[in-house]
């Protein structure tokens, strides 16, 4: 954002919107959406953000609200001047703020969501998932002026915008300036075919819809009759659960969370005892933009007695930041500070106890709504898998509520692993890497699926860090398949063997001393493996220190060398067999224990060390090969 001009603060000055909002603005302009309903939902539910904003302030300034009139949110359509007006006495803005609030979007994953805006047919379901609220009226308006006074100041401002390159901010009129005593008035210049909004019928019907449980009264201000409330303004999760309705969970999940789809799942209770408090929680069953921004930050809402309090008190763990809703607290101060917010010992009980609660309605839900519960799973199950790694009071739950991906199918649990367990077997097998189809034709499987031993196949990056905990699920540890060394002999095998184990394997000693040669510190042991049947080679970690997976996500990350990996070879496979064949002429036995290295770097998705050597190589071979002995 720049600044075009340069004028005292009693004149108009002009601005240039951010480069992502510009963008923003076009695709709002130019119609992305097929619903514009929307926008009247986004201006109501940023003016109740500002009636939240002055009440939580007027905790320690009762003066900001003095005689005047409490909190309220108003709509007054005006046909004669095409224009709808969606004002609210909350905390208002002062001048820096309505340029710093309605110029630039201070959101990480700004230039992502733009993007995927961009891209869709009908983006309907994106702003909900990214909440840019106050520019969706741009969809209706070619024109909008926003007044605005900060509650407690003298100033009045006025910020003015066509949705072009920028906007201007000066000071209000006497006329404005007289009418808005507190808080921020929006006035849209609505376009020629937006103006069914100006209905009065239309109004009513869209906060009915998205906005009824907004905090504060919404006033309908006809051109003609009285100003009349249409909305119900009630705390929802106050009421007992009798008194609700599914159709009412789902309208205020949309009023909470800002969102377009339906909550997979409802949890709404009142704690007593020691510490009360109210608990209305909802699951998305759609994934919002913001899963994975590194901040990680938490979406519950904290009230206390009715009154918001913040969205920023982490009453959530990590692992269930997708979790939307309002927690109410009786018993908690009403100035509590950002200090006491991360220190409060009502707090961590709260935090805790809940969390608990909702990992156990996850379980129930997974064993008796398994649509609803794959919704979530399907979303959230790699943000829920961070547990794993980061609650060690609850992993055996999460691990229990997991659900995998396996060479027997999708959305397996370890319950289900371990009744399909084979004779002698012990271990729970897995597999990490980057794609579902590698993982699939990876070599280091064959072992395993000769004897019909079920393999979890993980593929979130998450998963590279949880399974370094050395877990285990009713009593079976759970075993990589690519580190350490593994012994499937004791299980039968149930498939026929290969043609290749017909023929003679080469001899252990002599063959892995001529690789171990060639190779040299190219590799930190050459063995002979249990895991292969039919491929000639694989690469695995030791058994102390990460898995493979792991160590190359933290090499990419850090920028720093890998550990050398194992090389392990079937001793039964032509080209393993090879090599103890050519053991007197070394520049062949060199050439072939590279390529068996390589090739093992390839099927791992990895590029040879030497790209250039290994195509030289490989056209040496295949050229001696055509040309005979």
């Amino acid at each position: 954002m720049g600044q075009r001009t340069t004028m005292t603060d009693t004149a108009t000055v002009s601005h240039s919107f951010q480069a992502e909002v510009s963008e923003l603005l076009h695709l709002m302009v130019h119609s992305v959406y097929s619903e514009t309903d929307i926008f009247l939902r986004e201006l109501i539910s940023n003016a109740s953000d500002a009636c939240d904003k002055l009440r939580y302030e007027a905790i320690a300034r009762p003066d900001l609200i003095g005689e005047g009139e409490p909190p309220q949110i108003r709509i007054i359509p005006n046909k004669a001047a095409g224009t709808l007006t969606i004002a609210d006495s909350g905390i208002g803005m002062e001048r820096q703020e309505l340029i710093d609030h309605l110029g630039t979007i201070a959101r990480s994953g700004t230039k992502a969501f733009v993007q995927k805006l961009a891209e869709a047919k009908d983006g309907t379901g994106l702003i909900g998932q990214f909440g840019v609220g106050f520019y969706s009226a741009f969809m209706v308006a070619d024109r909008i002026v926003v007044i605005s006074r900060r509650a407690g100041g003298s100033e009045v401002w006025t910020w003015t915008s066509s949705g072009g390159a920028g906007f201007e901010v000066a000071p209000a009129s006497d006329e404005d300036a007289k009418r808005v005593a507190r808080g921020t008035e929006i006035v849209l210049h609505l376009k020629d075919d937006a103006r069914k909004y100006l209905e009065a019928y239309e109004i009513e019907r869209i906060v009915t819809a998205y906005s009824d449980n907004i905090q504060f009264p919404i006033m309908l201000v006809p051109e003609e009759g009285e100003p009349r409330q249409i909305n119900s303004a009630s705390a929802l999760w106050q009421r007992s659960k009798s008194e609700l309705t599914s159709e009412d969970y789902s309208k205020a999940y949309k009023s909470i969370a800002h969102a377009f789809d339906e909550p997979a799942m409802t949890l709404h209770y009142r704690a007593e005892g020691r510490y009360s408090y109210a608990v209305l929680l909802f699951a998305p069953s759609t994934k919002p933009f913001d899963l994975f921004e590194p901040a990680r930050k938490g979406k519950v809402k904290l009230y206390v007695r009715r009154v918001f309090i913040t969205d920023d008190a982490d009453l959530m763990p990590a692992y269930l930041r997708f979790i939307r809703g309002v927690i109410d607290s009786e018993d908690l101060p009403l100035n509590l500070s950002r200090e006491m917010l991360q220190n409060n010992p009502q707090l961590a009980q709260i935090r805790k106890a809940v969390t608990t609660r909702v990992i156990s309605e996850l379980e129930q839900l997974a064993d008796k709504d398994a649509e609803n519960f794959d919704k979530i799973w399907d979303s959230f199950g790699a943000v829920i898998k961070e547990g794993l790694y980061e609650d060690f009071e609850r992993r055996d739950k999460l691990l229990a509520l997991s659900r995998f991906t396996t060479t027997s199918g999708e959305r397996r649990s370890l319950k289900q692993y371990v009744e399909g367990l084979k004779e002698n077997q012990t271990e729970i097998y897995f597999l990490v890497g980057d794609s579902i189809e590698r993982l699939k034709s990876n070599p280091r499987l064959e072992a395993a699926k000769a004897r019909g031993v079920e393999v979890l196949l993980l593929t979130d990056p998450v998963d590279a860090f949880w399974t370094s905990a050395r877990l285990e699920f009713d009593g079976k540890p759970l075993k990589s398949l690519s580190q350490g060394d593994i012994n499937f002999d004791p299980i039968p095998v149930t498939e026929p063997t290969p043609a290749d184990e017909a023929q003679p394997a080469a001899d252990e000693a002599d063959t892995i001393a001529l690789i171990k040669a060639s190779l040299g510190d190219h590799v930190t042991d050459v063995k002979v493996s249990t895991r292969l049947t039919t491929s000639a080679s694989c690469l695995v970690a030791g058994s102390h220190g990460p898995d493979r997976e792991l160590e190359r996500i933290l090499s990419q990350q850090a920028r720093g060398a890998r550990t050398k990996p194992i090389l392990e070879i079937n001793l039964r496979h032509p080209l393993v067999v090879a090599v103890a064949k050519a053991a007197a002429d070394k520049a062949k036995v060199d050439d072939l224990s590279f390529l068996l290295l390589e090739q093992a770097q390839i099927l791992d998705g990895e590029l040879p060390e030497d790209p250039a050597a290994f195509a030289a190589r490989l056209n040496r071979l295949v050229l001696h090969g055509v040309a005979g002995p």
